[in-house]
């Protein structure tokens, strides 16, 4: 008996780090979609095709605990420099977008899934 509640509960913990680790791919697909999204609309160029995690934690919100989660990637307007930018995720939700280019241009995402400055 004891020997299947240890199967059990190693089973169980493989499919909760499987399900961590799909969950994380998926959060980084977006934020490279975001991110390209967002570089195209602001006239500039995404350096790279990448995202790279920055920032990671917990929070609460109204639907209940959400995985917050900040991706750096660089881009360039004119082809020769490297400015950083960011996303920012809660869950799987754009939280919003930052692009530093002579100043920062915040872009965020409205409910219907539009950038809104």
């Amino acid at each position: 008996m004891s020997a299947s509640v240890d199967s059990l509960s190693a089973l169980l913990v493989l499919l909760l780090a499987g399900w961590l680790w799909l969950n994380a791919l998926r959060a980084r697909e977006l934020a490279l979609a975001h991110a390209r999204r967002g570089c195209e609309r602001a006239g500039v160029q995404l350096l790279d095709q990448a995202v790279a995690l920055r920032g990671l934690s917990v929070r609460w919100t109204a639907q209940g605990l959400r995985v917050w989660r900040r991706y750096g990637f660089e881009f360039s307007t004119a082809g020769v420099e490297r400015r950083s930018g960011s996303v920012v995720l809660l869950g799987l939700r754009l939280e919003r977008l930052e692009l530093d280019a002579d100043g920062t241009v915040t872009l965020a995402d409205d409910d219907a899934g539009r950038f809104v400055p």
